[in-house]
């Protein structure tokens, strides 16, 4: 399969929808490693004030995740499984993006015990780190992200 990036059909990727759907596009994936962009809009469901809060941070994190996994499995003619944020640890907000500013979130898988992955992620803008944190997500191979 021959890819080309940025892939911005992200919804059979992810289990989200619209007005839940915090990426736009993935512009990098490998098998440890995703990087997503998302422009902040003033009608985004955590935009407050002109600024896109910090559960849209932390979500867009888990979401850049997931794309990541939908990706390969897409990639291996699966579909996307389901995952679940198990738990969140470290979660650092520096700054919060303004509507209008497109963000770029980074993943990096750390370790992968049977269903259950580690991840770091980081949202940066302008080369200037936004929020970072760890997760524990626990993964469904068998149930399709669709099913729900």
């Amino acid at each position: 399969m021959t890819v080309t990036f940025p892939v911005e059909n992200i919804q059979p990727l992810i289990p989200q929808a619209p007005p839940f759907v915090m990426i736009d596009a993935i512009v990098k994936s490998e098998a440890t490693a995703t990087r997503s962009t998302l422009k902040i809009k003033a009608d985004n469901i955590f935009v407050e004030n002109g600024l896109f809060r910090e559960p849209g941070l932390l979500e867009n994190i888990a979401q850049t995740a997931a794309a990541g996994v939908g990706f390969e499995a897409q990639k291996e003619n699966r579909p996307a499984p389901i995952g679940y944020i198990g738990a969140v640890k470290n979660f650092e907000v520096f700054s919060l993006p303004k509507v209008g500013t497109t963000v770029e979130t980074e993943i990096f898988v750390s370790n992968t015990i049977f269903d259950v992955t580690v991840i770091t992620g980081k949202v940066w803008y302008d080369n200037v780190l936004l929020a970072q944190c760890e997760m524990k997500i626990f993964v469904q191979p068998d149930m399709p992200a669709k099913v729900l």
